[in-house]
């Protein structure tokens, strides 16, 4: 291995990235795909609280808090909701306000709904703090309330990791691979016109005989070419030369929409010197 770290972007969406690595080990590729996974911090509902009893309309119907699900079921689903999040607030157990709850640490969310209906995402509404940190998705079920049914809860929101709990993790399908290159043959697959044609990213290089593909974009069609390919070799005896080269990482992750895909990647290169020194720090200070 040689040369300084080296990133390039190569797939970017507001909630999906795919970028490659070069000139880093495998225990760093692996480092940083453990960050991507448990270090981001994002927001998420932690306490919720319920109103129990009666509940009387504005028009004067009496409805019930009780409930088709336990609330601790309830809780849950509201715990899950991916909220969009702000790097920038602070961590309650770190913040100014001594963990009491205040502006830069916490948002506080309701949901008042009478039934009958489905209980969603939408409900959940922000009251206090950053009033746009709303839910992502405004579609997730949480309960479906009968007649004369009513949901009244208020909730608190704060910054967490996803190494504390799951509710906490911003990402999804974290997961690398090595760059791989496939030599094949054109006269034995004359598909490689359309893919050379339809993904020129994929193609690397051509020669007379040979077209070189690369799945570091991995299209079905593209992949359906290449296993196609690897299959006709096998029954030819003339093999598929394929390289693979370990000082190339592709990487690619999703987000739930907590943060963008390239706020987190931003984050975690950031915070991975950072998780490393706190290593190195735990080895050489005695106890």
């Amino acid at each position: 291995m040689s040369g300084e770290p080296e990133i390039k972007i190569l797939e970017l969406k507001d909630r999906f990235i795919r970028f490659e690595i070069r000139n880093i080990s495998t225990g760093a590729a692996n480092a940083l795909r453990r960050t991507l996974i448990n270090d981001v911090p994002k927001l998420a509902i932690d306490r919720v609280v319920f109103r129990h009893g009666q509940i009387r309309s504005n028009d004067g119907n009496v409805f019930d808090s009780s409930l088709p699900l336990f609330d601790e079921m309830v809780a849950h689903r509201i715990g899950l909701i991916p909220i969009k999040s702000d790097l920038k607030m602070n961590f309650r157990d770190e913040c100014t306000c001594g963990g009491k709850g205040c502006s830069l640490c916490t948002v506080s969310y309701n949901i008042n709904r009478t039934g009958p209906g489905l209980v969603t995402s939408a409900d959940l509404l922000p009251f206090t703090g950053n009033t746009e940190l709303v839910p992502t998705d405004m579609n997730i079920p949480i309960v479906k309330l009968g007649p004369k049914q009513a949901l009244l809860v208020t909730a608190e929101a704060y910054m967490g990791k996803a190494s504390t709990h799951i509710k906490w993790q911003a990402t999804s399908a974290v997961a690398y691979k090595y760059h791989r290159e496939y030599d094949i043959s054109k006269d034995d697959n004359p598909e490689w016109k359309g893919i050379s044609e339809k993904y020129p990213d994929s193609v690397i290089s051509q020669t007379n005989d040979v077209v070189t593909v690369t799945d570091d974009f991995p299209t079905r069609e593209v992949m359906t070419f290449i296993n196609t390919a690897v299959r006709r070799a096998v029954v030819d005896k003339r093999p598929v030369i394929t390289r693979e080269d370990q000082n190339r990482f592709i990487f690619h992750f999703e987000t739930d929409g907590s943060l963008s895909a390239k706020d987190v990647l931003q984050y975690a290169l950031k915070r991975l010197p950072e998780r490393l020194e706190d290593l190195y720090e735990s080895i050489v200070t005695p106890d």
